[in-house]
Parts: C-alpha cells; sequence; structure tokens
C-alpha cells in the first residue's frame, strides 16, 4: 500500500489483509451502506493497484524461474559436452597412432581406455548398466528381441545381450536389447 493510501486513513496505517490483523475499529471492514462513492472509488483503485501489483510480481516470478531454469540446463549441457570432448580427444590420439608404433595390441588398448573413460563420465552423472545375462525377463528393463528354447536355461531366463540397457538413478534410460529363454 503506498505512503498516500496510509495517510488517507484514520490512524495513519492500515491492517494488512494477509496479517490476519483486523482493521482499526473506526474503519469499516467491507463496503458499508454510509459510505461514500469517493471512498469506495478510493478502495477500489487501491484494490486494483495490488491487484496488477501482485499479478506483475507473480509475472516477473515465473519470468525469474523459467530463466534459471533455462540457465541450470544449459549449464548442465555444457558440462556434459565438455566430458565429451575429452573422449573425443582420447579417439584422436588413438587414432593418431601408426599401426608400426605399437601395432594392433596398442590400438586395442588406447580403445579400452577411451571405453573406461566413457564408463567413467557416465557413472559420474549417475548413469548404470543393467546386467541383464543371467537374470529373470523384466519387460521394465529388457527389451525382448528374440527368444529360443529353453534348454539349458529357465523360462524367461535372459540369455543374450544384444545392446546394453542403462539406468540413470533409479530411472530406466534406455531398456537391454535380449534374448529371452521359452520352454
Amino acid at each position: 500500500m503506498t505512503d498516500e493510501a496510509l495517510e488517507q486513513q484514520p490512524g495513519g496505517a492500515a491492517a494488512d489483509p494477509g496479517s490476519g490483523e483486523a482493521p482499526p475499529a473506526d474503519t469499516p471492514s467491507g463496503p458499508a451502506e454510509d459510505a461514500s462513492p469517493e471512498a469506495l472509488k478510493e478502495e477500489l483503485a487501491r484494490c486494483r493497484d495490488r491487484l496488477l501489483r501482485t499479478a506483475a510480481e507473480f509475472d516477473n516470478y515465473r519470468k525469474r524461474t523459467e530463466r534459471e531454469r533455462r540457465e541450470i540446463t544449459d549449464r548442465t549441457v555444457e558440462a556434459i559436452l565438455l566430458d565429451l570432448v575429452d573422449v573425443v580427444d582420447d579417439f584422436e590420439r588413438a587414432l593418431s597412432v601408426e599401426a608400426g608404433e605399437r601395432g594392433v595390441e596398442g590400438y586395442r588398448q588406447g580403445v579400452e581406455l577411451v571405453h573406461r573413460r566413457v564408463l567413467d563420465l557416465l557413472g559420474r552423472r549417475g548413469v548404470t548398466p543393467v546386467d541383464a545375462v543371467g537374470a529373470d525377463f523384466d519387460p521394465n528393463l529388457h527389451q525382448a528381441v528374440t527368444t529360443e528354447p529353453a534348454g539349458d536355461h529357465r523360462d524367461g531366463e535372459v540369455v543374450e545381450q544384444f545392446r546394453r540397457g542403462y539406468l540413470i538413478g533409479d530411472r530406466l534410460l534406455r531398456p537391454a536389447m535380449v534374448k529371452v529363454a521359452r520352454s
């Protein structure tokens, strides 16, 4: 409420409607029959002003939280991309090695190093692999792409994994593509 509005009220202060305090006894709590039209117009103007200010504050809050959410998302993406750039650097180093310098074994070690770094990156981000082979088929974790006769396996046991699945925390990021034993 503005200072002018406070000065216009008897006693120089008004009760805040959200404070739980009652208005002063000599001020009507609502439109009274004996209130003058000018007083009602002033009260209406104050209410409109308060409504507009509250709406503007809420709109500013909404815009600020949206901007902050976007900034957090951008920073998270940037951090992940920086981690991926490090992996690209490792690939470039592995590809720059001549085949004759260390042979096939040196090349394999380089690829294994990159693989470990990628798994470490995923682990730092809360991503864990789904262990599928030997587990019972779970449609919440696995995507069955084919079946085979059970033979030496239990009915519904995952016997082969074609593509590894991953969890991020407790949520499924990607299901494992598997072959399931059927009797």
